[in-house]
């Protein structure tokens, strides 16, 4: 039996979904708790990241870059997502100011912000869910 030095894709899927789950779970209990827009953001920012890499895996495909536009255009390589979802998706660099180093500045998320990632990270488990019937699994 040959040892993988990196996990499988479906390790990483599994892995990776299940971290996006608990996040955006824990996104949607802040908002029960009514706790700040920019804190449920941030906690369900993590999991469009999550939700994003476990979908490339469930594909066989390794993102290079972890910020929501590389990410998204290595999702694309496989998945197609609704011109709504994928704007939704691209808004977030701006918002952190991924696309500049030298320009770096961290927007403050507001209560349209706050509704609009969890619709994403709604819309992306809608989509893995789907997707991951018809998925199957590339042998080592």
């Amino acid at each position: 039996m040959t040892q993988l030095l990196f996990e499988s894709d479906e390790q990483r899927f599994t892995r990776c979904y299940e971290h996006a789950f608990g996040y955006h779970r824990r996104a949607r209990l802040l908002v029960q708790q009514s706790r700040s827009p920019s804190l449920v953001f941030n906690v369900a920012a993590i999991a469009v990241e999550c939700y994003l890499i476990a979908l490339c895996s469930l594909h066989g495909e390794m993102p290079f870059n972890h910020n929501y536009r590389s990410l998204l255009a290595s999702a694309e390589e496989k998945s197609t997502f609704s011109e709504t979802l994928r704007s939704n998706i691209l808004a977030l660099d701006t918002i952190f100011g991924i696309c500049s180093v030298d320009d770096y500045h961290h927007g403050t998320p507001d209560e349209d912000d706050k509704l609009r990632i969890l619709a994403v990270c709604d819309e992306l488990d809608v989509l893995i869910n789907r997707e991951r019937h018809d998925a199957t699994w590339r042998t080592q």
